[in-house]
């Protein structure tokens, strides 16, 4: 199994919460041409139960149950909305209200396949948000989902102008340099080109919150990708 694929977070009898890189699919796609999330643990635990999903360009916490039963109870709770599922994100820009919810339909685009779309005829699709670190280039920012649809907070951000950083879906796509929040920047003698301080998708699910058959509550959290951190700091740099 190839090393530093993934960080096990926690894990007991039951179920094991796995910290998932960006660009790491949780599940094999159609075409089979990488190997998944769920082939990795495969192989560590022989038997492996899908709870729910992260995109693959999304970063973060995943949830996979060790046996039958627990995989009933859990995708249950996930059904249910009894989970607290929390994001965090950099988006664009700084929204203009600190927190709020952001409550608009989503369904899938007519003509464009896997791209979805807030539309009245939709369904009811709801994302908190709180602005943790504010700025008029770029802001962190926590979500929490109160449903689950399919690119739910990237629709969401998109839906306020102040779509997620990197996304090219729903946002410009590009990368975050150094030379975009610091003015007169110049390129070291010893690089060729510009490093990114983040490439990826800047969204990560970092915190899962739910109880066990028993009544025990887990609440489980994946730390925020150093990337958030080091923009943030460079921006207050400025």
């Amino acid at each position: 199994m190839a090393k530093n694929k993934y960080d096990i977070i926690f894990e007991n009898d039951d179920f094991v919460a796995v910290n998932k890189p960006s660009g790491l699919l949780t599940i094999p796609d159609r075409e089979q041409t990488e190997k998944s999330l769920k082939e990795y643990l495969i192989d560590k635990y022989t038997n492996i139960f899908v709870v729910h999903r992260l995109d693959k360009d999304t970063s973060g916490l995943v949830v996979f149950a060790k046996n039958e039963v627990t995989h009933k109870y859990l995708c249950k709770m996930f059904e249910e909305r009894r989970v607290e599922k929390f994001y965090l994100g950099v988006v664009i820009g700084e929204p203009n209200e600190k927190a709020g919810i952001v409550d608009a339909p989503i369904i899938e685009h007519l003509t464009q396949k896997g791209t979805m779309v807030v539309h009245r005829s939709g369904k009811e699709s709801q994302t908190g948000y709180e602005v943790l670190d504010g700025n008029p280039k770029f802001s962190l920012v926590s979500f929490q989902l109160f449903t689950g649809r399919t690119h739910q907070i990237r629709v969401h951000t998109k839906e306020i102008g102040h779509p997620l950083a990197c996304d090219p879906l729903y946002g410009d796509g590009k990368p975050i340099l150094i030379s975009s929040v610091k003015k007169n920047y110049k390129l070291s003698k010893h690089d060729e080109e510009e490093r990114p301080i983040i490439k990826r998708l800047a969204l990560h699910s970092y915190k899962l919150n739910f109880s066990n058959e028993k009544g025990e509550k887990y609440e489980l959290c994946a730390k925020a990708p150093k990337e958030f951190s080091a923009l943030m700091q460079q921006l207050k740099k400025r």
